[in-house]
């Protein structure tokens, strides 16, 4: 029986990839547990929409075969419009979300969490449970 792969969009702040980077690395370590990253690289063309409709709509077509959508709860959240952005068209396109409470966090997006169907730790395990619980396995 081949396993799962689960199509994932990490959102990510620019500013913080080192966290982004994190979360793959303890993705990418949990076993028997594969998943598409959908989540929009540094360098991809969608960085150039002409205004905030075409990076919506790109956005949006960027999310549209995902299982779930996957948040860091940082404060800095709270103030990126590309968050926001994500968590409307998560939740139009009716896709979890899933927030994850960065280590040693003092203060944590409320919109984010607000807006979450579950929160979760820093760990793999803790991210891989939510996703396969959110997606029905």
């Amino acid at each position: 029986m081949s396993q799962r792969e689960y199509n994932l969009f990490i959102s990510h702040s620019w500013s913080y990839f080192k966290d982004y980077d994190c979360v793959c690395d303890l993705l990418d370590n949990v076993s028997n547990f594969n998943y598409k990253n959908y989540s929009v690289p540094k360098d991809d063309p969608i960085h150039n929409a002409k205004n905030e409709k075409e990076l919506r709509v790109a956005i949006e077509n960027q999310m549209r075969s995902v299982s779930a959508v996957i948040i860091l709860a940082g404060v800095y959240s709270t103030y990126s419009k590309w968050i926001n952005i994500e968590i409307e068209l998560a939740k139009k396109l009716n896709k979890p979300i899933i927030a994850i409470e960065i280590w040693g966090s003092e203060r944590t997006s409320k919109i984010v969490k607000d807006n979450a169907n579950k929160i979760v730790g820093w760990r793999g395990s803790s991210i891989v449970d939510a996703i396969r619980e959110l997606c029905n396995d």
